[in-house]
């Protein structure tokens, strides 16, 4: 599929900012007769949910176009793919707004990692001003898991309002602290919601741009993390710059008790420490996680279906130090404490391709008698992408795992690894009929990926018996 590729600096303004907008190749009538379409679904239905893809189809020709492509390709790799949570948000005039919130990954409890996998896309099929109550960002906010207040008129943080003529798709970091503002115009706003997520980690820059050297962005607030992420979507995350001595108490002092743009900065200037940091972050990891393993898993403004005891600060340092933290880490797995197990798996899983070493110990935890362990560590398979063998046996098993979460991750984890996970097509034929829609589409997802005839026939016949005619409503049955 052709597509116009982003250029170096958007990517390094999205990493830093959260966003990017990008205009659909579309004319306007095309916009006007998707929102005519909306208006009639909307009128004789109500809001079909997930179901507005099959109601209104044309809108995937939006995201099929050129110029969107190309940015999320650019942002998120080749393969990425279109998750299946979908949404038409509609902000009526008079409407009051919402409070800041995050959203939720559907019931998964995802960490959320700096390295972002997961991208939101917001398109509007009609102008939009500041008065229709678009959608509202905090500036750089995708990073902190805390504001100063949920109700945006106490709130201090900055609001970028995402106005744009009709076409205009925004690119949003998953993490990004968001809200509907109030619409104060006499015109109803739509906002068609996507979610992609990236389906192989970064070998090199797939963007239209050179990608390898870091120059940093006027405003950036945390300088050291967005260059982490730079070197990670470049396929270079093992190049750390040079740093001078630093003196590893005061930062660990900041990291376990600072406000949270501290500790990040200090997470960061930590992990760029390399092997050198390692063990006293690996101390700093035991702490942390038996301390907030409780408290990770409240409701609050950023998880408000509770998150995952694996969201740690020294987890982003960890990382930060990339492969010479994958051998302790390894240890960590059979750490007596389920929460330094878990936190382990996740941190192995989100450092990817530096972590292949722990294909085998991640296999093995699996089967832990802990379900947060056995979701983080499905989920880390999958951007490990191990080529066949005892770990796709064993995330075969967990489809047939009691916790949700964990069936889930392991069918998308067999996705991720594709055509490797042949052995898995069996049990994945069978997890087409699980009682979980999201656990149903991700072995969808993974039988499509592997693509052997086995595969592609249990795929078709799914597709046959249970969604030939997606768009059947009550009153068209025949």
């Amino acid at each position: 599929m052709p597509g116009t590729y982003l250029d170096d600096r958007t990517v390094r303004e999205f990493i830093t900012r959260g966003y990017t907008l990008v205009q659909s190749d579309q004319p306007a009538e095309f916009h006007r007769a998707v929102c005519a379409k909306l208006d009639a679904t909307l009128e004789a239905e109500g809001n079909p949910g997930n179901n507005i893809l099959p109601r209104v189809p044309e809108i995937g020709e939006v995201f099929a176009s050129p110029s969107v492509h190309g940015a999320l390709h650019s942002l998120l790799g080749p393969g990425y793919s279109m998750h299946p949570h979908r949404y038409c948000h509609l902000n009526r005039p008079g409407s009051q707004g919402q409070t800041w919130h995050k959203d939720d990954f559907i019931f998964d409890h995802n960490v959320r990692h700096h390295r972002f996998r997961w991208v939101m896309a917001f398109y509007y099929p009609q102008d939009v001003d500041a008065d229709m109550g678009p959608t509202g960002l905090t500036g750089h906010g995708q990073f902190h898991n805390h504001i100063s207040n949920a109700d945006s008129s106490q709130s201090t943080e900055e609001e970028i309002k995402l106005c744009g003529p009709a076409g205009t798709v925004a690119l949003v970091n998953f993490d990004v602290w968001h809200r509907a503002t109030a619409n104060i115009s006499d015109r109803p706003r739509y906002m068609l919601k996507f979610q992609f997520l990236r389906m192989q980690e970064p070998l090199e820059p797939s963007w239209d741009g050179s990608g390898r050297d870091w120059q940093h962005v006027e405003d950036d607030p945390h300088p050291a993390l967005s260059a982490h992420v730079w070197r990670w979507l470049s396929g270079a995350s093992a190049e750390r710059p040079a740093t001078q001595p630093l003196n590893q108490s005061e930062l660990l002092a900041t990291l376990q008790s600072a406000a949270e743009p501290a500790r990040l900065d200090a997470a960061y200037t930590l992990g760029n420490l390399g092997a050198r940091a390692v063990p006293t972050l690996i101390d700093a990891l035991r702490t942390e996680a038996l301390a907030r393993a409780e408290t990770n898993q409240a409701r609050n403004p950023a998880n408000v279906q509770g998150g995952n005891p694996s969201d740690l600060d020294a987890a982003h340092a960890l990382t930060a130090t990339g492969p010479a933290a994958v051998p302790p880490l390894i240890d960590e797995l059979a750490n007596p404490e389920w929460p330094l197990r878990a936190a382990a798996a996740d941190i192995l899983g989100n450092l990817g391709l530096e972590a292949r070493e722990a294909t085998s110990a991640l296999a093995r935890a699996l089967s832990d008698e802990n379900p947060w362990v056995r979701r983080n560590a499905a989920e880390a398979l999958g951007t490990l992408t191990p080529e066949e063998g005892e770990p796709i046996t064993a995330l075969a098993t967990v489809l047939n795992d009691d916790y949700e979460p964990a069936r889930r991750n392991a069918a998308l984890a067999l996705a991720k690894i594709g055509h490797a996970a042949a052995a898995a097509v069996p049990t994945l034929r069978q997890a087409l009929h699980d009682e979980n829609r999201y656990v149903r589409y991700n072995a969808q997802l993974a039988l499509q990926r592997i693509a052997t005839p086995a595969a592609l026939d249990a795929l078709w016949n799914d597709i046959n018996t249970a969604r030939w005619c997606p768009i059947t409503t009550k009153d068209t049955p025949y």
